[in-house]
């Protein structure tokens, strides 16, 4: 019988309308101004914390509206208002001191109930939500420092190799390396077999029977660049295990980086792991002099004295075996005792020189060195701060067998450190240290304006298609215009379901562009339905052609609007992405509410029944 639907169809239809409407429900809620309370490195919020947190504010009067241990190993502390956050911000920051990180924060206040089914709002872009926006430098004397080092590394080990004997391979003043030998012969038999294999030095004799390597302008600027596109790609890597939808990665001038974090929820965090320039060393460990002899100024060239966080020392060779460059992947675990640790997975170089060394070494001590750079609070003369390198030994074990691409690291004092630690690991280990030197925090001012303006476009569009329908088409517009509505649920249903979608400025604009589509598709059908009452056909005949005629040219106008959309999705960034999703999702639902969800209803009034006028 023409016009008549099974029964799963319409179950199919109130489901997917049950869930869109489900998933569309926590926008409705707002958001809590709120404090996020991160513990530095080695420290982690705890129950204890929280205690002290709650006691502080009460002594200080400070009404709470929750206070909150989350998973992350992280205080979320909510306020009714945001004068009440920005005095326990500073209340706070006070009494924990700089073992915790205090952020500013909003809170998606969303009921227990949605949370626990994965319904969470929808992911606002900068323009909207606000964010956080970070201007970094690279720190290229840093950089060229390192560079330095390894062409001294480079040229000792090579001489060594070929076995030509040397007094000294240091570090000079201007950059480059300056290698002394005991005559002139044995420095032109250095400088004969070091010429050819380094074509980015330049070898100068001098006095004393020594050289001086300093590299070409050309090898300066292209270290330069790659210090600067590395860094680039590993903050991307950063932000991409922060989880933030439609970030801002670029590069400003010479030595600069803009990062913008739209609608990010944890502030605290994204600065510290943004701004984190940690690595690992693997070192030899010296057991054959004592640390108090090396500080005395024996052994010296060789070796060097590194401390455990208990302020304990130990004595490292100060050839490293291998850097955290070569570490592809890094997951935090338990190991049979419940310890913490944190499992490594090296590239094939870094996994070959790994099983050189444990293989000629098995009985011997290595130890693993964390290494960073921090803020020393101290600024130079351009008022730019000044970073301290920090190195601290977190592990030292003995070499039981060979070793391949794959280990694990131990001795960690906790669960949320080896976290941390193999989140940095796993985003890459920055070429070059970089700072902060702007901090914007985008506040929802702005983003409010532009939500209520972008809501009062949608509402108005959805209002003029709305009236239209009616006056044009009696019943079936009121058909019609319930289809536009449910659309826009659907869309905001679909974009807070989806991990990857953000809404933006643009975005409102695809929602409003498939209203009008949407409003497209009815009028064709409804077009096409009069159009076969006019030929003559019978009510039941005139529906379902109508629909069937229609069907084709929706098809093809929302399929060429679908390609549209997939290369702009292709070839765009930011905005543009989020329009094309936007969009796509939008055509996707206007269809889906046009043909089957119009012909629901139609089909529910006036399928099988003698009827013999409709209301269009």
């Amino acid at each position: 019988m023409l016009n008549r639907y099974p029964l799963w169809k319409y179950l199919m239809l109130v489901f997917v309308i049950c869930v869109g409407l489900l998933y569309a429900l926590p926008n409705l809620y707002g958001e809590d101004p709120a404090v996020q309370i991160t513990g530095a490195r080695g420290v982690a919020a705890s129950s204890t914390t929280l205690g002290q947190v709650e006691d502080v504010l009460r002594k200080q009067n400070i009404e709470i509206k929750s206070a909150v241990l989350e998973d992350g190993g992280s205080l979320l502390v909510r306020f009714n208002n945001t004068d009440v956050q920005l005095r326990a911000q500073e209340v706070l920051a006070e009494a924990l001191g700089n073992n915790f990180v205090i952020a500013l924060n909003l809170a998606p206040a969303t009921p227990r109930w949605l949370q626990t089914i994965g319904a969470d709002p929808m992911k606002l872009g900068l323009d909207l939500r606000g964010g956080v926006h970070f201007l970094m430098e690279v720190d290229m004397e840093t950089a060229m420092s390192k560079l330095q080092e390894q062409t001294q590394d480079s040229i000792e080990s090579e001489l060594q190799t070929k076995g030509i004997p040397f007094v000294e391979v240091a570090k000079n003043s201007d950059g480059g390396v300056i290698a002394r030998f005991a005559d002139n012969n044995t420095r032109a038999q250095a400088v004969d077999y070091l010429t050819p294999r380094h074509r980015d030095l330049v070898f100068t004799l001098g006095d004393k029977s020594s050289f001086t390597a300093t590299m070409t302008d050309q090898r300066l600027s292209e270290a330069r660049e790659y210090a600067v596109q590395q860094n680039i790609n590993i903050l991307r890597n950063r932000v991409n295990q922060l989880g933030v939808a439609e970030p801002v990665v670029q590069r400003q001038g010479a030595d600069r980086i803009v990062v913008e974090l739209p609608g990010i929820q944890d502030t605290a965090r994204a600065k510290e792991i943004l701004g984190a320039t940690a690595t690992l060393e693997f070192r030899a460990v010296n057991t054959n002099i004592d640390a108090q002899s090396v500080l005395r100024g024996r052994d010296r060239s060789k070796s060097e004295v590194k401390y455990r966080r208990d302020g304990s020392p130990v004595v490292l060779l100060k050839k490293v075996i291998l850097t955290g460059d070569h570490i592809t992947d890094s997951t935090s675990s338990a190991d049979e005792y419940g310890r913490p640790q944190v499992n490594i997975s090296l590239d094939s170089a870094g996994g070959n020189t790994m099983s050189d060394y444990t293989k000629d070494n098995i009985g011997k001590n290595m130890a693993t060195l964390f290494v960073e750079y921090k803020d020393s609070g101290k600024k130079d003369a351009n008022g730019r701060s000044i970073l301290e390198k920090q190195e601290e030994v977190i592990n030292i074990a003995t070499i039981q067998s060979r070793l391949g691409n794959s280990f694990r690291i131990t001795g960690i004092d906790n669960a949320t450190e080896a976290r941390q630690l193999s989140l940095l690991l796993r985003a890459g280990a920055l070429i070059a240290p970089i700072q902060i030197v702007e901090e914007r925090t985008i506040g929802p001012s702005l983003g409010q304006q532009n939500i209520t303006q972008g809501l009062e476009a949608c509402f108005w569009g959805l209002m003029v298609s709305v009236i239209f329908m009616l006056i044009v088409y009696r019943f079936f517009g009121v058909v019609a215009s319930l289809a536009l509505v449910v659309n826009v649920i659907l869309i905001v249903g679909v974009m807070s379901m989806l991990p990857g979608a953000t809404l933006s400025m643009p975005g409102i604009a695809g929602i409003v562009l498939t209203v009008g589509m949407a409003v497209d598709a009815n009028v064709l059908i409804n077009e096409r339905i009069k159009e076969e009452l006019k030929n003559g056909r019978s009510v039941q005949q005139a529906i379902h052609e109508g629909y069937k005629g229609a069907f084709s040219s929706i098809l093809d106008a929302n399929l060429t609007t679908l390609i549209t959309a997939a290369i702009l999705y292709a070839v765009g960034t930011g905005s543009i992405r989020g329009f094309a999703i936007t969009l796509s999702i939008g055509v996707l639902t206007s269809m889906f509410t046009a043909i089957v969800g119009t012909r629901a209803i139609v089909n529910l009034v006036y399928g099988g029944k003698r009827v013999s006028k409709l209301s269009i």
